[in-house]
């Protein structure tokens, strides 16, 4: 992290959006480096070695949105910082629509707690919200911990749970500025922590302290550093006392321990968001409570994320379907440990090569996959993560994989997801594709019986030979390579940068087509977004073949969530 970025958030008096977002890249680069210890120890619920990577990839979305928001406004005519509540809803929004496993669900929670508070007027009005002073901080760690314990069926002490309850306690106790409650926070986790194996036998058992405890005190310890400006003391192991309890516990709150700790649980766990009301929330908690174990659904406002460890992955799943929309479906069989989208947990045959797509829209999504594509969707405001990324490596099942991020804000992603797939002992090949009418020009010639080498060459030749525009419309009065535009103009960009700027999208199309045609080309690709009717895709189908008499010209419906329109040139 930059060190003027550090500099900025030694805020003593409050916690502003300069510290969150200081605290969101400490966190994540603090997992980064505990993440191989953290998967090492993790023995509950299930020892399924995973409890560090799904904490790191649940604080990627999460530092991806809040960075999505400082993004936004640095680009614009008059540059300024976002408002603290901002900052914070992108922060617990981008976490829970990352959320992976019990310990990143529960994470998921801990920030939208947090996010309630500290996105409620202190400091400020409303969403002119600057900073949060002490109170406010202690107010927001106690709510994340009460919060996190309402998501949880059933809390068991010596997990996540009772350690950020203690750091909750320990903030509560200590007078002082921002980083005093912070450092007493960070210091009460890890006293927690270190009784976590008196607490829970299956711990105490393996001789370590709980997983996902341990992956809080990190993000804790990332807080104290991006308040105070000073890197937090190590996490202490084999303190004394390390096995006495810890019982800051709420009143009133009953804490449950398994039955039989060493017993096998569920095969399956299943996880995926969820557009529901709340009165069907509470009617899909008390069903999955009864398919099986670990259940811990977080969220609000009508979108949730549902985490469950069952044995009929089916029935969670078309649970969810009763109570609404799920999405984002991933189901990981404990026994395999492969990542699958469907109900069938069936072990199969690698299979030789395939290719892994992100795409937008759900029209173009389908025409990748007719295509044999892997996909993986690109929602607005939602940028998949490395783990989603790796998930769909997974599920396409095969020795060698090709990656088509399909979109230049995702080169670091899709790096970060080949590395930890070759780590898997997979041969990944990342074709740096900006659009994804380059990705359909590289999977037309897509060869998979040829050798791996000459199938990427001429892939990636494909790609690269394909120019690329698209058809926006403008949030707000901006500059661009093109002049001032206004809120509603119609942008046409080409190859990412603003050429023309309309007022129509058929005459803006024609002019971006007749621009990169200038340029020779044979075979002209259309993606109409939902709002683009058939009549101009017509027009301008008839535009190209009567003034370039050589080039075709293809035509495909992108479907919800595309852009208004992806134009390629090959």
């Amino acid at each position: 992290m930059p060190v003027q970025l550090l500099e900025e958030a030694q805020v003593p008096q409050v916690l502003d959006v300069i510290a969150v977002r200081a605290w969101c890249s400490l966190a994540l680069e603090a997992l980064g480096r505990d993440r191989a210890e953290i998967d090492a120890i993790n023995v509950y619920p299930v020892a399924d070695g995973d409890t560090g990577t799904n904490l790191y990839l649940t604080l990627e979305s999460a530092h991806q949105a809040v960075e999505a928001v400082f993004a936004g406004l640095e680009a614009g005519p008059e540059p300024a910082a976002p408002a603290l509540p901002e900052v914070m809803r992108a922060m617990a929004h981008g976490a829970l629509i990352g959320a992976r496993g019990n310990s990143g669900t529960i994470l998921a929670q801990l920030l939208r707690g947090m996010a309630q508070v500290l996105a409620g007027g202190m400091g400020g009005e409303g969403d002119h919200v600057t900073g949060a002073d002490a109170d406010a901080l202690r107010l927001a760690l106690g709510r994340a911990a009460e919060s996190a314990r309402e998501a949880v069926a059933h809390p068991v002490e010596g997990t996540v749970l009772t350690v950020a309850t203690a750091a909750a306690a320990a903030a509560s106790g200590v007078e002082g500025d921002c980083r005093d409650v912070v450092r007493a926070a960070y210091e009460g986790a890890c006293l927690a922590l270190d009784a976590t194996p008196g607490q829970l036998a299956v711990l105490g058992s393996a001789g370590v302290v709980d997983a996902g405890g341990r992956g809080l005190v990190a993000v804790l310890g990332a807080l104290s550093e991006a308040v105070s400006g000073e890197a937090a003391a190590p996490v202490r192991r084999g303190a004394a006392g390390a096995h006495a309890r810890v019982d800051a516990v709420p009143d009133g709150v009953v804490l449950e321990c398994p039955e039989d700790e060493g017993a096998a649980g569920p095969a399956f766990e299943v996880i995926y968001l969820l557009e529901a009301d709340d009165a069907a929330v509470a009617r899909l908690r008390t069903r999955l409570d009864a398919l099986g174990d670990s259940l811990v659904v977080v969220g609000g406002d009508g979108l949730w994320n549902v985490h469950v460890h069952v044995d009929d992955a089916g029935a969670a799943v078309e649970a969810g379907v009763e109570a609404g929309r799920p999405y984002r479906i991933r189901i990981t069989h404990f026994g395999l440990g492969d990542v699958h989208a469907t109900h069938d947990s069936a072990p199969r045959e690698r299979a030789q090569r395939a290719v892994v797509a992100v795409v937008p829209g759900d029209g173009l999504a389908g025409l990748y996959r007719e295509a044999g594509a892997t996909t993986v969707p690109d929602r607005p405001g939602e940028p998949p993560a490395s783990g989603e990324l790796v998930d769909a490596i997974r599920r396409a099942h095969a020795r060698e994989v090709v990656l088509l991020p399909n979109d230049p804000e995702l080169r670091h992603t899709a790096a970060a997801a080949a590395e930890q797939a070759r780590s898997e002992g997979l041969r990944i090949a990342l074709i740096p594709t900006r659009s994804a009418v380059q990705g359909i020009a590289a999977l037309a010639v897509h060869e998979p019986d040829r050798r791996f080498d000459e199938d990427v060459v001429a892939m990636t030749s494909a790609a690269g030979a394909t120019r690329y525009g698209e058809l926006a419309v403008a949030e707000r009065q901006s500059w661009t390579m093109a002049g001032i535009c206004q809120a509603g103009d119609v942008l046409g960009l080409i190859d990412g940068d603003v050429a023309v700027i309309g007022g129509e999208v058929p005459v803006t199309a024609r002019t971006v087509l007749d621009r990169m045609l200038a340029a020779g080309g044979e075979i002209v690709t259309l993606v109409l977004g939902e709002e683009v009717s058939d009549e101009v895709a017509a027009g301008l189908e008839q535009h190209v073949r009567e003034t370039y008499l050589a080039v075709d010209t293809v035509v495909y419906r992108g479907g919800r969530q595309s852009a208004l329109m992806l134009i390629g040139v090959e």
